[in-house]
């Protein structure tokens, strides 16, 4: 959300997720986001929920 400059009060009001989770999921590195909150947020923040998850998930890679 911080690339985007993205106002968390009005994503909390969008997604109905409460204002502490949005922020916990903002500051907290080891917060899991859950698929229904990341699918919520893309929408309310006007962005394609697959490219929200390659930025946060892109770089994981499959064990040989």
């Amino acid at each position: 959300m911080a690339k985007r400059s993205v106002n968390k009060s009005m994503v909390a009001r969008r997604t109905g997720l409460s204002k502490p989770r949005i922020n916990e999921l903002t500051l907290n590195d080891t917060a899991k986001l859950r698929a229904d909150e990341l699918f919520l947020i893309a929408k309310a923040i006007h962005v394609d929920a697959c490219e929200m998850l390659q930025e946060l998930c892109g770089h994981l890679k499959l064990q040989e």
